[in-house]
């Protein structure tokens, strides 16, 4: 999207159906106020994309090179500047995300934060949840999203936002050699913010024991 910085506006608008138009002139009039997330990352670039160099099939043999690196988790372990980030989208009010608290409750981690409406419109807030590995055994994402929830606020409202997660499903990772998924013992940081790009909120929990499982 080279011309980006030449229009005043830009609107996403993902599947609509028969509706879109109507859809469109609600957001583009006021009266509907946006409160989308985009799915993936947009590149600055095509080039920059993780699958650029493996995009097609060679003499009917797909490689898949980027391996888990694809989308956000390429850009920020390769530190690239993307267009927009992914869990990235506006609204015509404003919010602000505050007072994390991390609960490590055995096998579930329950997050909570605060989410106020500091703007003068009626809005929803999408509270993203990533998780982070102090120091893998192996090379892994800066931080992967593990949970997200949707708030829905009044002008000047307040509210605490939950999210629960699994701590076996939230630390795991898939361990080739032993042929199962892997829970490592070590420090594990939870993100919170309203993109992968935007986590200024910091907490985090611990796995005392080493452990591999298979199944679900």
């Amino acid at each position: 999207m080279p011309w980006a910085k030449l229009v005043p506006s830009i609107i996403q608008s993902w599947y609509g159906g028969n509706e879109t138009g109507n859809a469109i002139a609600d957001v583009l009039f006021g009266s509907v106020n946006p409160s989308g997330k985009l799915p993936l990352s947009f590149p600055i670039r095509v080039e920059d994309n993780p699958a650029f160099l493996n995009f097609r099939s060679d003499r009917g043999r797909a490689l898949y090179g980027e391996d888990v690196f694809i989308g956000y988790r390429f850009y920020e372990k390769t530190r690239r500047d993307v267009l927009f980030p992914f869990g990235h989208g506006l609204s015509y009010t404003s919010f602000t995300i505050s007072k994390l608290k991390v609960s490590d409750e055995g096998d579930t981690i329950k997050v909570s934060v605060q989410v106020e409406n500091s703007g003068e419109l009626d809005g929803a807030e999408v509270v993203q949840v990533y998780v982070s590995q102090r120091s893998p055994s192996v090379t892994r994402p800066k931080k992967e999203l593990k949970g997200f929830t949707k708030v829905h606020l009044k002008a000047g409202e307040l509210k605490t936002a939950s999210v629960e997660i699994s701590k076996k499903y939230a630390a795991s990772w898939y361990d080739e050699k032993k042929d199962a998924w892997i829970v490592e013992k070590d420090e594990y940081a939870v993100l919170v913010g309203e993109s992968s790009a935007s986590t200024p909120l910091v907490g985090g929990f611990q796995v005392e024991t080493t452990s591999w499982w298979k199944g679900l």
